[in-house]
């Protein structure tokens, strides 16, 4: 496993990543577009990916803008092997090396990613307006 920063070069493999999830499936393609993954890695914030045998099976991607994740997907068959975990890590602490706000994120309920969100000490704040469960970690909880 080789984690990394996310380049541009990186966005149609982090394009069939996104399409490929089972949880939080992207049901209308055209909702992101490519220029969304170029805003949130050149604009708005930065990412990561981790890559096996020189292709991306997960990546992150925080947002600085609207403090928040905007994305942190893992290749199904590659699920359970802490790949997520490191990829938010990694995340979190450039995050907190920028800012000090409350970083949120929203997830489908009833679902393997609320639960790991909840596990990594992320609380439950709410509802979207689209049913999502939204969650926030403070600084303070991610121990800044």
């Amino acid at each position: 496993m080789n984690f990394r920063e996310a380049s541009l070069s990186d966005i149609p493999q982090l394009s069939k990543v996104r399409l490929a999830v089972k949880e939080n499936a992207l049901n209308n393609q055209a909702l992101v577009t490519e220029q969304d993954y170029v805003d949130y890695l050149s604009k708005r914030g930065k990412g990561w990916v981790c890559e096996m045998d020189n292709h991306v099976v997960g990546f992150a991607i925080g947002d600085l803008e609207k403090h928040n994740v905007w994305a942190l997907f893992v290749q199904p068959d590659f699920e359970g092997q802490g790949i997520g975990r490191e990829l938010l890590i990694m995340l979190l602490d450039w995050y907190y090396s920028q800012t000090t706000d409350t970083i949120w994120l929203s997830t489908a309920p009833n679902t393997r990613a609320a639960d790991f969100y909840k596990s990594f000490g992320w609380k439950e704040t709410g509802k979207m307006p689209n049913g999502e469960l939204k969650f926030e970690l403070s600084a303070d909880d991610w121990g800044v």
